[in-house]
């Protein structure tokens, strides 16, 4: 893979950024199975539409190996424990948890919050 960059979104407001990692189960079948079903093609149309619905203005999902790493991007107002609440009362969106923690190390029935950790910024260059 090429040393690429990626660039980003400019909004009219401030942003917050959560970072949040999970890792998948050691399966290059199903981490190929679970790359595809986050596709623009596969992805279910009522995930990303419960995502905007809650605040999220961004979100991105890089991986490396089994390791995945998250950014969300939100308004400066954005209440994390709420939105999540919101979001997982959304129609499919357990659904969507209960199929993707087949790839996931994470147990059925799991949330969102419950699979993907915070992680502590320690570092930053501004």
């Amino acid at each position: 893979m090429k040393n690429i960059g990626y660039t980003q979104k400019k909004y009219r407001c401030e942003v917050k950024r959560y970072c949040q990692t999970l890792d998948l189960k050691d399966n290059p079948e199903l981490i190929s199975e679970y790359k595809l079903n986050h596709s623009r093609e596969k992805i279910w149309p009522e995930i990303i539409e419960g995502i905007k619905s809650v605040g999220i203005l961004e979100m991105e999902i890089y991986i490396w190996g089994t390791r995945l790493f998250m950014i969300v991007e939100t308004p400066l107002d954005f209440d994390w424990d709420s939105a999540m609440e919101k979001l997982s009362a959304l129609p499919r969106q357990q659904e969507w948890e209960d199929y993707m923690s087949i790839f996931q190390s994470a147990l059925p029935g799991s949330t969102s919050s419950d699979k993907w950790k915070q992680m502590e910024r320690m570092f930053h260059l501004y």
